[in-house]
């Protein structure tokens, strides 16, 4: 039996099967990344530390959606660029028409060649009845930035 901690992580399922379902109803799919020293983009397009980049199939050529890697080829300014962002940099991938999709945590103390590990849910804490102030989000959970 396969433990929690060996098991691969979903991430990458889960960016295909929404590029399927973009890309199947006419919708762009957008993959917001967040840029370190393993994500190969076009670094004078980088914003905050992050990028956006269309993975639409009219925007990109060679498009490899893997377990371990998002590649293709695409062009900036008119240039071409080979792309390759690791998946445990994706922060997110939307449609750009409705801003729907999923956003994932992407941590910055790990080491880009280490294996994601199941992320586990925060506990809903409850408040006392007496107490109508909720309290504020943890600042470590993500949150999906959309970007013009």
């Amino acid at each position: 039996m396969i433990s929690a901690t060996e098991l691969p992580s979903t991430r990458p399922y889960l960016i295909r099967a929404l590029y399927d379902w973009c890309s199947e109803n006419g919708f762009t799919p957008y993959v917001a990344v967040k840029v370190d020293a393993s994500v190969q983009v076009p670094r004078e397009y980088v914003q905050g530390g992050e990028i956006v980049l269309n993975v639409s199939m009219d925007a990109t050529s060679s498009l490899k959606l893997g377990n371990d890697f998002i590649e293709f080829k695409a062009r900036f300014g008119g240039k071409p660029r080979d792309i390759m962002v690791p998946i445990q940099r994706v922060m997110a991938i939307y449609a750009r028409e409705n801003g729907q999709g999923m956003a994932f945590p992407v941590n910055d103390d790990e080491v880009s060649s280490t294996p994601l590990t199941a992320v586990q849910p925060e506990p809903v804490q409850s408040l006392p009845e007496d107490d109508p102030t909720p309290t504020s989000p943890s600042p470590s959970r993500p949150a999906l930035k959309r970007i013009k």
